[in-house]
């Protein structure tokens, strides 16, 4: 705290014991007013310059100290200076004070505030940013909230001074009248409690809704506007259509049937979207055999002198059509036609925001949701047609496995395949253009990462960008820019996995005039409301994150506010986000990383546990890694996790629910953890903060007790 906040506390703690230390408030009594109302008359007729400048100061001054006293000088203001002039001082008084209190906070306790709970803020600050005016208004109509605590509260959020002020103004304006008429009849009133009856706070609490009411008024105003172009069909066949069946459609959809909703599920190519078909299920079911080999080949860590095996990469990708079609019947039609959703296979066009044609059937809905998820990115090289590319969608009809697989892209999807291939017997070339791996994880994260995928034999060839192909007969080749040079790969396949993009062309964005983000999103607000407001999206096809589980965690907030977002809208909440990409080493990671704390200007304290040291992992000859948290300075509050390690996908799980449910290491630290396990490593990273932060100075009086006690007689 600077020498000028820690001034303006003291002379606000100050003032604000003399004013109790003084009993100043027993002349802010309704006694008192009553029993001096002559003299103060008497006052204002000999000076009535001094008598309002003295009031003006002395209701700012109380109203900025946050005292006790505004509604007793709210009714003097309107005994001594009548209705008009009452209300015209005292409107601008108390706008003045509650201006004061709000800058006050907001200078004290702000940056205290908002560095303490960051996180957990972004939503209300967004909020407030959007609909701050709003929202004060509301409040200020209400004298039921008091007003003191609104200056204090706002005071904390980013909503602007000046229009603070304004809003707190006109909102105060209706309470002011009321008390200001009060005090014209101050002889005649016995309590404050009278002043507002029950009927009259039902009245206020009334206005305070009206503005809610204006706000849905409004809204359904801009909605009438924007769908008035559409005829609106008297009525609906569906409640809700949803466009896409991978996570995010078949989440969606089976939340629209559970509530009784008549709800559309179309899919055109096959149920389970990318995720079941060619993304998590077949990569993760690849990463397995490609694991097991990798530990066969180094039996001689597990005290097996040798192993002998064959095996045959078409077996292997046949292992993989085995496990989705295990897995399919979860998602399959007849499951969720068995669960109330109307499935229809084939190629949805939407018509209007009312109406979706499939193959020729004309379907009337309320509401559409698009879930049309992604595609991986091809970028345009020049003669990368030429040559030919496989990409996380079609690698998997591969069935002889490529001698030299040449690799571009060294994010999530490239590093898993890039270290299965080279495990299954490719010899895997990996161009990345960036300097390392894994850009969004913190450098050492990366590094970790890229020497585990040498010691496998990856050939790593960073801060390398491809430039073109050619091919030659049979030959293929790369031209790749490297740092100091031009250089030359040749390869026998080419796999693409430099990224993905949202699926938003051939079923009617364009036509209906739904705008997309510049990185090619479909554009939503925090509603995931596209510019019609029945008519939502989730999942891969939005963003900002291209994880399964986020699918299905947007697909609820568009499913409800779909269906009952004429009553209550849910903003979606990306506040704590985990993910984890598959290498081996698993990397999981939850909220900020160093990196991110950097870049945003957060303080952070670094906890660090050595995975190598967990009885666990040495036994299961996984002795590497490492669990990293970042925490609030001198707080065991988790501002973010990352995990280097084996089965870290299924570790950050804890680290995911104390974020999400705000506790932090101490309740890690005091959870009984069986042992041996992994989750361990979980506890000793909480135990190694705990040390960091134990009371040395208590620790000493102890070091001095004991010793006392062994010398004690």
């Amino acid at each position: 705290m600077t020498i000028s906040r820690t001034f303006l506390a003291l002379l606000v703690v100050v003032l604000i014991y003399v004013f109790f230390a003084l009993e100043l408030g027993q002349y802010f009594s309704l006694e008192y007013v009553k029993a001096s109302q002559a003299e103060i008359d008497a006052y204002y007729g000999d000076h009535p310059g001094k008598t309002l400048a003295l009031y003006f100061l002395i209701y700012v001054a109380v109203t900025a100290l946050s005292l006790p006293g505004a509604t007793i000088m709210t009714l003097v203001g309107g005994a001594v200076f009548g209705l008009f002039w009452g209300t015209v001082i005292v409107s601008f008084a108390s706008t003045i004070g509650a201006t004061l209190a709000f800058l006050v906070s907001r200078f004290l306790l702000r940056e205290a505030v908002q560095t303490r709970f960051r996180e957990s803020l972004i939503a209300v600050n967004d909020g407030i940013e959007q609909d701050g005016a709003f929202y004060l208004f509301t409040l200020r109509l209400v004298p039921a909230f008091p007003f003191f605590v609104i200056n204090l509260v706002m005071g904390l959020t980013p909503i602007r001074t000046m229009t603070f002020a304004l809003v707190s103004q006109v909102g105060m304006l209706a309470g002011t009248v009321v008390y200001v008429n009060a005090g014209t009849q101050i002889a005649q009133i016995e309590s404050l409690a009278g002043i507002l009856s029950p009927g009259l706070i039902a009245s206020f609490t009334l206005l305070g809704i009206f503005p809610l009411v204006a706000k849905m008024v409004a809204n359904s105003i801009r909605a009438h506007k924007v769908l008035r172009p559409y005829p609106r069909p008297s009525t609906f066949e569906r409640d809700i259509v949803v466009i896409g069946a991978g996570s995010g459609g078949l989440v969606a959809a089976l939340i629209a049937a559970a509530v009784k909703a008549k709800v559309t599920l179309v899919e055109k190519h096959r149920m389970g979207g990318d995720c079941l078909n060619t993304g998590c299920v077949p990569s993760k079911s690849l990463l397995r055999t490609a694991k097991l080999l990798s530990q066969m080949r180094r039996s001689e860590d597990f005290g097996v002198r040798s192993v002998t095996f064959e095996f045959d990469f078409a077996d292997a990708m046949e292992r993989v059509q085995r496990v989705i079609g295990t897995i399919e019947p979860h998602d399959s039609v007849e499951r969720f036609t068995g669960l109330g959703v109307d499935c229809a296979l084939g190629n949805a066009t939407i018509i209007s925001p009312f109406e979706v044609d499939v193959d020729g059937r004309r379907i009337t809905t309320r509401n559409i949701v698009i879930a049309a998820g992604g595609q991986p990115f091809v970028p345009p090289i020049e003669g990368i047609e030429a040559v030919g590319y496989l990409t996380s969608d079609t690698v998997w009809e591969l069935r002889t496995l490529p001698r030299t697989l040449l690799l571009l892209g060294g994010g999530p999807i490239g590093c898993e395949l890039a270290q299965a291939f080279q495990r299954l017997g490719s010899q895997v070339i990996l161009v990345e253009m960036l300097p390392r791996l894994l850009v969004r994880e913190d450098p050492e994260v990366s590094e970790f990462v890229r020497s585990r995928l040498a010691l496998d034999g990856v050939d790593l060839r960073l801060a390398h960008r491809a430039v073109r192909f050619s091919r030659e007969g049979e030959r293929k080749h790369l031209r790749c820019q490297g740092e100091s040079s031009e250089v030359d790969i040749e390869f026998d396949e080419l796999l693409v996995a430099v990224g993905r993009r949202a699926h938003t062309s051939g079923y009617g964005l364009q036509e209906l005039g739904i705008e997309l983000r510049d990185d090619g999103t479909v554009d939503v607000n925090e509603y995931l409301q596209t510019r019609f407001p029945n008519v939502l999206a989730c999942g891969d096809v939005t963003g900002p994150y291209q994880f399964t589980h986020m699918a299905s965690h947007q697909a609820w907030y568009a499913t409800i506010n779909a269906l009952f977002g004429s009553l209550k809208r849910f903003r979606v909440d990306y506040s704590v986000v985990p993910w984890c990409t598959f290498t081996d080493p698993e990397v999981a990671r939850v909220g900020l990383n160093e990196t991110d704390a950097n870049e945003r200007d957060i303080e952070y304290e670094v906890t660090r546990y050595d995975i190598g040291e967990l009885d666990r992992a040495i036994a299961d000859e996984e002795s590497h890694g490492f669990v990293k948290v970042l925490t609030v300075p001198g707080k065991d509050r988790i501002l973010g996790v990352t995990i280097v390690g084996e089965h870290a996908g299924d570790l950050i799980a804890e680290f995911v629910a104390a974020m999400r449910h705000g506790f932090g290491l101490n309740k890690i630290l005091g959870t009984v953890h069986i042992y041996p396990t992994m989750a361990e490593a979980n506890k000793y990273v909480a135990g190694q903060w705990k040390r960091a932060h134990a009371p040395q100075h208590v620790l000493r009086w102890l070091e001095r007790y004991h010793a006392w006690k062994r010398r004690a007689r």
